[in-house]
């Protein structure tokens, strides 16, 4: 553990985190598109998702596996159009 501290992190109050509007209305069996990182985007099936909404459990495309997404972490996703 470090002696001594650079940023004072645990002296800054928290902002909560508040899902966008369409995260509201992800629900169970959903597919969806996500946008992980500039570049990076893909498909999936919404397996979970918070009673807040400001978590989603996806099973992404392609056998890459099951993703934990935060509301606050700068990932998009979205209903796919049907």
């Amino acid at each position: 553990m470090a002696k001594y501290r650079v940023n004072k992190t645990d002296d800054q109050p928290l902002h909560p985190a508040e899902p966008d509007r369409h995260w509201r209305q992800l629900r169970r069996g959903d597919r969806v598109s996500v946008r992980l990182a500039p570049g990076f985007e893909t498909g999936g099936l919404v397996d979970a998702v918070t009673a807040d909404h400001s978590v989603v459990w996806v099973d992404l495309d392609g056998g890459r596996g099951r993703t934990l997404l935060h509301c606050g972490d700068g990932v998009e996703i979205w209903p796919h159009d049907s």
